[in-house]
């Protein structure tokens, strides 16, 4: 054997995602990228703002000495004092830049974060339907996934997530926007979470953390607010990335928050500085932090997504497919009309449609459409869409 067995067990279950994407680039080269119809990758397709192109630009010209030097492993303190202020008024919180960790994107915030925090054998609950990632990220450092199901609209069920906790629970992660539901649960909601995961770690001896995976906190619709988590439960820690609100997944570039609250919150500080590093990050790349401390609050224009999400809604509504219309991200999770969702998604495929799979999310009978895609692209695969549905 030439690699890690677990490394191709693994390979032969790794992410729907990029398989349906990989599927994309395979039909494009044979029918033309216009006559496939791609809502497999939620990668933006509304370019950043102009104002992040002009503070890069502005940068680049900068004459300044040891700006590509290495920083403290958090990250540069006015950069984080900068995200500390603008995170202080979004979860009505007092933050000070000592609560902040510049990271590789959410994702590389969430490794920091679970590194810090499993011991071999700790268990890590996700709420079903999931970014499926984070099972192998939580097996990165010797935890096992715990997934507990949502209620039928995707809300939190609190009841199902306080049966699944045993004595090996660490931590209860969290996606508000959700991927790949568009769902935001309600501030009601994450303080009955609060409360009984309080009431548990009391009762089990053990702080049990609540991390919330933020990514797409800015992009909701219909005036919904996402409420903060802080106020919710003091144990709490934020990874988020500017990847999907200024459109930069490519720059790899976001920030972890911890609660100021939480009662080890210096241990957390300093066990996060020192995973930042030897996971082998380091520190976030230097030039984009510079550019997001410029640019807090920023971000796309939301409303290019929410018709989007009203054209891709209204044709699907039409056609007799049922969904739940997402509150936030850039997801649509509908209903399979049969049971078997991989093949429902295998017909679509017929169509030179990519839709994933909801097994991938570890929610089967649905499939996820990520309408981050051109106007064009939602209505020429109406008919497509029609076609699939009348078959079964």
């Amino acid at each position: 054997m030439t690699i890690a067995q677990k490394i191709e067990e693994f390979m032969t279950r790794s992410s729907w995602i990029r398989k349906m994407f990989e599927e994309g680039a395979r039909l494009k080269s044979i029918h033309g990228a216009d006559n496939v119809y791609d809502f497999s990758l939620g990668n933006p397709n509304i370019e950043p703002p102009k104002t992040f192109r002009k503070k890069l630009k502005d940068l680049v010209a900068s004459p300044v000495n040891g700006t590509h030097a290495y920083m403290p492993n958090p990250g540069y303190p006015s950069v984080r004092k900068a995200v500390a202020a603008y995170v202080s008024e979004e979860q009505q919180v007092k933050i000070s830049e000592n609560e902040i960790l510049m990271t590789c994107g959410a994702a590389g915030g969430m490794n920091v974060i679970l590194k810090t925090l499993l011991d071999p054998g700790d268990e890590v609950i996700a709420l079903a339907p999931y970014f499926v990632e984070y099972g192998f990220y939580v097996d990165n450092h010797g935890g096992k996934l715990k997934t507990v199901k949502t209620r039928s609209d995707f809300t939190l069920n609190t009841g199902n997530i306080q049966k699944a906790i045993t004595e090996k629970v660490k931590a209860v992660i969290i996606n508000s926007p959700n991927n790949p539901t568009g769902q935001v649960y309600s501030e009601n909601s994450l303080k009955e979470l609060g409360k009984m995961l309080a009431e548990k770690s009391i009762q089990l001896g053990r702080t049990i953390y609540l991390i919330s995976d933020e990514p797409y906190r800015k992009i909701v619709y219909d005036k919904i607010t996402v409420p903060g988590i802080f106020p919710c439960y003091p144990d709490s820690i934020i990874t988020t990335s500017y990847s999907k609100d200024l459109s930069i997944p490519g720059e790899r570039i976001g920030f972890i928050a911890i609660n100021p609250e939480a009662a080890y919150k210096n241990l957390l500080i300093n066990g996060m500085a020192l995973a930042n590093r030897i996971l082998g990050f380091v520190n976030a790349p230097a030039l984009m932090q510079r550019a997001v401390e410029a640019l807090q609050g920023e971000s796309v224009d939301i409303s290019h997504y929410a018709k989007k999400r009203d054209l891709l809604c209204s044709g699907l509504d039409s056609l007799g497919y049922e969904f739940v219309k997402p509150a936030g991200a850039f997801y649509l999770f509908p209903k399979s009309p049969i049971s078997d969702d991989v093949k429902f998604v295998g017909a679509l495929q017929n169509e030179r449609i990519l839709a994933v799979p909801g097994t991938g999310f570890g929610c089967a009978g649905h499939f996820r459409l990520a309408f981050c895609v051109d106007d064009k692209t939602i209505t020429e695969a109406m008919p497509g869409f029609e076609r699939a549905i009348q078959r079964f």
